[in-house]
């Protein structure tokens, strides 16, 4: 005590009180420090003050549903988000037409201005494609029958046939569009009738047992006539049918030039159909 009295008489009066209250905070917050201590020892797990060097150990060794500390954040994204995303969410309802449309356009400019009927066909086959994928068969149909007719022209009657009897396939039992069946399935007789006769005429057979409307159609009843004329090497007889069909219906540019090519094969044609 003796000391302390004259450490304190030889600081000036008015610091006296200032050391006095220096002493005295460190004496709390020694006693604070101390009860920390204490609480780490015994329940580690549920410290706020972790020692240096454990924090990761206490968090990972936290029993599950430990709720003693808030630091940790244990929420999950929901599982939804992470599960894969569909492929439908990348091409939206809608997303094939207008894509269709695109691939139509570039057609357009091929075959009419770049007049570059290979491209052309590629571009029609792609739209054709997309409108199935939004089961649009009405507007692919119409795709494929540009993809035919172009085909036919570049002497592809394989694929041409193949198209035009899928088109007229999927008409013939719609009410409302079972009427043009019979175009269609004319128009693959005529590329059956340029490959070969016997072609066309199984061809025609087949097509009046698949769609019995056919018989009794005009296009029918002209390629039986064609038919006979060619197998009697008579071009008189092919150009008379010809002429006869074209009063009532007239032929398209399409019709007139396959009819010209199956008629250059019989012996002494002169090359037109008048």
């Amino acid at each position: 005590m003796k000391a302390l009295h004259c450490i304190f008489r030889s600081f000036p009066p008015h610091c006296v009180g200032l050391l006095i209250l220096c002493i005295f905070l460190s004496t709390a917050d020694l006693i604070k420090w101390r009860r920390r201590v204490k609480c780490t020892a015994e329940q580690p797990t549920c410290s706020r003050w972790p020692r240096t060097g454990t924090l990761l150990v206490m968090h990972s060794a936290r029993p599950p549903g430990s709720t003693c500390s808030s630091r940790t954040n244990t929420t999950r994204p929901p599982a939804s988000s992470m599960q894969e995303t569909p492929s439908k969410s990348l091409t939206p309802t809608g997303r094939f037409t207008i894509a269709a449309k695109h691939h139509i356009t570039i057609a357009e400019i091929y075959e009419s201005e770049l007049v570059d009927i290979e491209k052309a066909i590629a571009h029609y086959e792609q739209a054709a494609d997309y409108y199935k994928g939004e089961e649009s068969n009405s507007s692919a149909n119409k795709c494929l029958l540009k993809v035919g007719a172009y085909a036919a022209q570049l002497e592809q009657y394989a694929k041409a046939i193949e198209i035009y009897e899928q088109v007229g396939s999927s008409t013939m039992d719609n009410p409302l569009l079972k009427y043009s069946a019979k175009e269609y399935f004319f128009k693959a007789s005529l590329c059956h009738f340029i490959v070969d006769e016997l072609n066309a005429k199984l061809a025609v057979e087949k097509y009046e047992e698949m769609f019995p409307a056919f018989s009794d159609s005009r296009e029918c009843k002209l390629l039986k006539k064609l038919l006979d004329a060619h197998e009697e090497q008579n071009c008189e007889a092919f150009t008379e049918a010809i002429k006869e069909f074209d009063s009532i219906s007239r032929l398209d540019q399409w019709q007139t030039t396959m009819l010209l090519r199956i008629k250059k094969t019989i012996q002494g044609d002169e090359g037109d159909l008048k």
